[in-house]
This record gives structure tokens, sequence and C-alpha cells, in this order.
């Protein structure tokens, strides 16, 4: 059995943690002089704004390397291949579909293993389905590769289109006497929303020599190289998505002030000023924003409620003092977990977009409540040792949903005066 390593005491994580704490200090010691300067002068000198730039790109990136290395403590190592010299007993079904699937990885055998053709003889989609060691391994890495899969609810399906029914308006209930008659209710209104599944999909490259490699786990090799490039799309698609051959991102819906929300919508908080926080007012803090966005959902969905912004709007934000004189940005107190903004978690994730005008920058909600994202259980490889020769490529597809679950349980902070 591989082991899986544990960061929590390891050197690099311990330098990685102190490297940020000590960052975030120097950081808060040159912007206190920052806003020192301003309200005094109306404006800070050029070089201390340079200064906390470059400290602030500091405590980015050791926040970085912290997430690299509790992300990288996550994934499962390169394990090596089973001996196949000392004697074992019978092998057993998944043993052998395991074996079958090898052969085919480093020869093109496919004996023993399930084919899934395309939809036409045209397609280019067929492929030989993984045995459930290989999918189990794509699907642990993409968990700690991808930001969504951490926050959101994960579904493996078994079909193309995951169909859910949702009420939408409850049941609606009232109070009697003893002795009343009890007319009819109304019943809840239901909806039923449609999940669709798209082809996500990778071609990574090995020559025959590592194919050879006896020393080479290729479940683990293969699941390593489709990780970064399917956690890339899949983000993309969870955040900015259309709905169109992919995932529809919470970010594609339509999106109205939240006193006019209704279902099939994303309410929004207006910052007061498009392209920033507030209207540049002496009396206007920019942190009022982000209580008032903390409370734009119902107080079901704040106890696991946590903010969503890419690393140049943490930048902002990392800057912001509450009313008491405090950082609102407080670094992780120990390795594995989050920062947090006004005592709630932040995630980072760099599709969502710049601070601009109009702009849907940040978002706050239960994104496991919130947001839902469908697996279609199989992947397939199709190998082809012909189209880069020397090379072999693995054709390799997924099939991924994903969409809003519940528009009660996301919102979002629109960068614009109304």
């Amino acid at each position: 059995m591989k082991e899986t390593k544990t960061v929590s005491g390891t050197p690099e994580a311990r330098a990685a943690m102190h490297e940020m704490m000590a960052a975030f200090e120097a950081f808060k010691g040159a912007n206190d002089a920052r806003l020192d300067e301003i309200e005094k002068k109306a404006s800070a000198d050029v070089l201390l704004e340079e200064k906390v730039a470059r400290i602030d790109a500091a405590v980015g990136a050791a926040q970085a390397r912290l997430d690299r290395v509790v992300s990288e403590g996550r994934r499962p190592e390169l394990g090596l291949a089973p001996s196949t010299t000392s004697w074992s007993p019978s092998p057993t079904r998944g043993e052998e579909t395991k074996a079958a699937f090898d052969g085919y990885l480093k020869t093109g055998a496919s004996y023993g293993l399930e084919l899934k053709a395309g939809l036409s003889s045209a397609s280019n989609s067929a492929g030989y389905v993984v045995p459930p060691e290989t999918e189990r391994a794509i699907e642990r890495r993409l968990m700690a590769g991808s930001p969504m899969r951490e926050i959101s609810t994960v579904r493996t399906v078994g079909s193309g289109v995951f169909r859910k029914p949702v009420s939408t308006a409850g049941v609606v209930s009232g109070w009697v006497a003893e002795t009343a008659a009890r007319p009819e209710t109304d019943p809840a209104t239901l909806a039923l929303l449609e999940f669709p599944s798209a082809d996500l999909y990778a071609s990574p490259a090995a020559t025959q020599s590592l194919l050879d490699d006896a020393m080479i786990d290729l479940d683990e090799w293969l699941a390593a190289e489709v990780e970064d490039a399917f956690a890339a799309q899949e983000t993309q698609a969870f955040v900015n998505g259309d709905g169109v051959n992919k995932p529809k991102g919470f970010l594609s819906y339509t999106t109205v002030a939240d006193a006019s929300q209704t279902w099939g919508q994303i309410g929004y908080v207006a910052s007061g000023a498009a392209g920033a926080f507030t209207a540049t007012t002496a009396a206007s803090n920019p942190t009022d924003r982000l209580i008032d966005l903390i409370y734009t959902p119902k107080a079901q969905y704040r106890p696991n409620g946590r903010f969503v912004m890419n690393r140049r709007t943490v930048s902002t934000v990392r800057k912001f003092k509450d009313v008491d004189g405090n950082y609102i940005w407080t670094p992780p107190s120990r390795v594995g977990e989050t920062a947090s903004l006004l005592g709630y978690a932040v995630t980072e994730i760099e599709t969502m977009p710049d601070i601009a005008a109009n702009s849907l920058s940040i978002a706050f909600g239960d994104f496991q409540r919130g947001y839902l994202i469908v697996d279609r259980a199989g992947v397939r490889v199709l190998r082809d040792p012909y189209s880069a020769k020397p090379y072999v490529l693995f054709y390799t597809t997924k099939r991924v949903g994903g969409g809003v679950q519940n528009f009660d349980a996301i919102k979002v902070l629109k960068f614009a005066a109304t």
C-alpha cells in the first residue's frame, strides 16, 4: 500500500508557515506607515507605496508556497509497481483488470478491457474504460488541485444528465385552534434542475522507454499527467463557463440586485463605486461593503460561508482595517488551514475577475450547498502511438458537469455604484 505524505510537521511546511507570518508582520508595519502618511498628507510617498507592494507580493508568494506544500501533501506519491517476481495468490478480477490496463498502456494490447465506442463512426471519443483504481487516483488528484472541488458538492452519477428536483417555495403552513377547520394549504413549488455532462480531455505523452520501466506505476503517472490540465479547465468552467459543452459557472447566471433576486438568479450587493469598493469619501470604509456581503445570504448559509476571489483582489483587501484599526485579513494559524477575512475562510481562485467597473470580483456564501459538480462515472483512455512519434499519446476523457443548485446560498459583490 502506497503512503501519502503528511505536511503538518515537515520542515518545508514549518518554514513556509514561518515565512508567511513574518512577511505579514512586515506588511502590517509598512502598511500602517503608508496609512499614517495618507492621513497626514492625503497621499503616501512613492517609495513607501513600492515597499508595501513588494512586501504584499512577498506575503502572496509565501501563501502560494504554503498552499503548494499542503496541496502536494494531499496528493498520493507516485508508487512503485508491485513486484511480479515473488509468489502471490491467484489474482482477483480487479488485479486482472489492472494488469490488462497496464498492458494496454505499455503495448496497446486491449484484451480484458471494456471498450467505449464513440457516438458515430467519425467520433474520436472512443477508448477503453480505465480500472476503478486509476479513476480514483485521478479523482483524488483533482480534488487536491481544483479549489472549486474542495468547496463544492461533488456527486458521481451513472447517466449523461443529472436531474435534481428542488423546492423553490416551501409548503404553506398555519396556526389553528383545537376545533377549527383545517383548510388545504398550497403545495410546495418544485423546479427541475438539469446538469448535463460534457467531455473534458487531455493527451499526455510518454516515450516507450518510460512505459517499459517496471518501476513506474502507470496509474499514478497518468493521473499526475492529466491533473493540471483537467484542474485548470474545470476551475475556469465552474466559475465562468457558459454551459455550452462545459459546466455552467456561478458567475454566468443572471445577476440582479439582491432585493430583486428570484430563483434562477444570483443576487449581488453593489460596492458603491464603479471599479472600487466605495465612493472616495473620508467617511466611507471599504470593510463595510464586505460586511454587507456577508449578511446578504440568509443565516443558515453563513456558518459554512467563505469568500472566493483571485489573488489580486486578496492583495487589495489585505490592506483593509476595521473601525478599531485591526486588519480584517488573517493568515492561517497552522498548516492545513486557510487565510480568513472577517472571520470567514478565503478561497483563492485565479479565474475570478479582477476588480473593474461592474465586475463580480468577490463571491461569498456556502458553496457546498450552492454549487454542484457532477462526475459521470468512467474515465476513458485511447492509446495513440502514431500521431507524435516517437511519443505515445494517451487521449484521456472524463465527463464533467456543474452548476448552481441553490441560488440563495451564493452572493456576489458587484463593483458598481448601484
